[in-house]
């Protein structure tokens, strides 16, 4: 497997472990940024930041892993990443919470830094070579497995609910969706705040128009609401 173009966050407030994970995995030609906090990569991730994968400890100063798990699964404005918890802590209960929460997989430590690198490989080559279904429009790829949008092999960085309105919009094309039905349909409810459609149009079309008062893709059907064009 191709490593160069893969990308770890390392939440991990032990130095001498983060530098030792940080280390085995540039051996592999993995890339990495190390977080002696959860707070500092919460910031890095609200501002764009897209690794392909997370290593996180739970037993971090300030914000717990736990904590840091159920804020960025929580927070539409972070695209949703692979979690991989590495803690000292075993109990089962730990263990199954962290994977609810949305975590990937659970190790303890102590652990074999080679057999940890090979793990992670592992885990991002399920992601490369799983069967996608797709959703082309001009130079993006919408990836339906993932839920991620790519621009030729570029990840395009998404919230959750910007992803969900775009797969919504995608998988209904070429024909007018009002606000009322795309919220419905994405929010999973009936009644709500259907300005929220506006606000994520708009943010969609920040990403994927050249110009966003001549959109191309995502285009307004005035007095009905949107369609989007394939």
């Amino acid at each position: 497997m191709n490593n160069e173009d893969k990308f770890v966050f390392v939440i991990e407030d032990e130095e001498s472990i983060s530098k030792l994970i940080c280390l085995y995995l540039s051996k592999s030609n993995i890339k990495t940024q190390a977080f002696y906090n959860a707070e500092e990569a919460v910031k890095e991730l609200k501002n764009g930041a897209n690794p392909d994968l997370i290593l996180l400890d739970l037993n971090l100063p300030g914000m717990s892993g736990f904590e840091f798990l159920e804020k960025i699964k929580k927070d539409d404005n972070i695209p949703q990443q692979s979690i991989m918890i590495l803690s000292a802590r075993d109990a089962d209960e730990d263990i199954i919470k962290g994977l609810n929460i949305g975590a990937n997989e659970f190790i303890t430590k102590p652990f074999s830094p080679s057999v940890l690198v090979a793990r992670i490989q592992a885990n991002l080559r399920r992601d490369a070579q799983s069967t996608e279904e797709t959703i082309s429009f001009g130079e993006y790829t919408i990836l339906l497995n993932s839920c991620v949008l790519k621009k030729g092999t570029e990840k395009i960085p998404l919230s959750t609910k910007e992803y969900e309105v775009l797969e919504f919009l995608a998988k209904n094309p070429n024909m007018s969706l009002s606000p009322e039905k795309i919220y419905s349909n994405v929010w999973k409810v009936q009644y709500g705040d259907i300005t929220a459609v506006a606000v994520y149009i708009q943010r969609l079309r920040k990403k994927i128009e050249k110009n966003p008062n001549e959109c191309e893709y995502i285009k307004t059907d005035f007095g009905k609401g949107y369609i989007f064009c394939i």
